[in-house]
């Protein structure tokens, strides 16, 4: 099995989980329909630039800051926390489930961690080293 295929099925998996968490919670549903594409709007980094929307679309798209917002919500005992945290996590997992991966900088954006990227060539006449994708 290949890497991208099991980083699918954990999304999926995570995903899963995730909804069955928040439903079993009993928490708001109409916060689903609010958070749940909420991490999407990283998408808008890119008016800025490419490089500087690859890195937000990937800092936003990482199990990271969820997890933390999670963590955070336990220890402060603030059960309001957990919907957004959980709904996050169940974002990821959709998008990798869907094979959107975490974007690189400096290639396009279809370019992910899941995607088979083009291979680089370094051009053998350019004395700064640059590097040229085929």
């Amino acid at each position: 099995m290949s890497p991208s295929l099991l980083l699918r099925l954990e999304g999926l998996l995570l995903l899963a989980v995730s909804l069955t968490a928040y439903g079993r919670l009993g928490l708001d549903p109409y916060l689903l329909v609010l958070f749940f594409f909420a991490p999407d709007l990283s998408l808008a980094g890119y008016l800025v630039g490419p490089g500087f929307g690859a890195r937000l679309y990937t800092a936003s798209h990482t199990y990271l800051a969820p997890s933390a917002l999670g963590s955070v919500a336990g220890l402060a005992e603030a059960p309001s926390w957990y919907g957004p945290a959980i709904l996050w996590i169940a974002h990821i997992g959709f998008d990798r489930a869907l094979g959107f991966g975490l974007k690189l900088p400096g290639r396009g954006f279809y370019e992910t961690h899941l995607s088979s990227p083009r291979p680089i060539l370094r051009n053998p006449s350019d004395q700064g080293g640059q590097t040229v994708p085929v």
